[in-house]
């Protein structure tokens, strides 16, 4: 294996992190700048608020994503393996 397959190997594992992590990541932050825009705006400032919510759009996130997320890295797991019988 030569220097620029594990860049190649690298950059992809990037991109297929990025890919996986990416939405549930975008729902959490969504609904953290929504409820601290309400907390601004009613001037209830309790920690502990944010929490409940952003917990539960993060769940209902993995379960809509889960099989996108799934699909990423197998078809990234397939191509690793792929080099890798490919190799000998």
């Amino acid at each position: 294996m030569e220097a620029a397959d594990v860049v190649d190997i690298s950059r992809e594992a990037i991109v297929v992190l990025l890919k996986v992590g990416a939405p549930v990541m975008l729902v959490a932050l969504i609904v953290g700048v929504t409820i601290s825009l309400i907390q601004a705006l009613t001037q209830i400032q309790e920690m502990t608020l944010s929490f409940v919510p952003k917990i539960l759009a993060m769940m209902v996130a993995l379960v809509l994503f889960l099989p996108f997320m799934l699909m990423t890295l197998q078809g990234f797991t397939e191509r690793i393996a792929d080099r890798i019988a490919n190799i000998g």
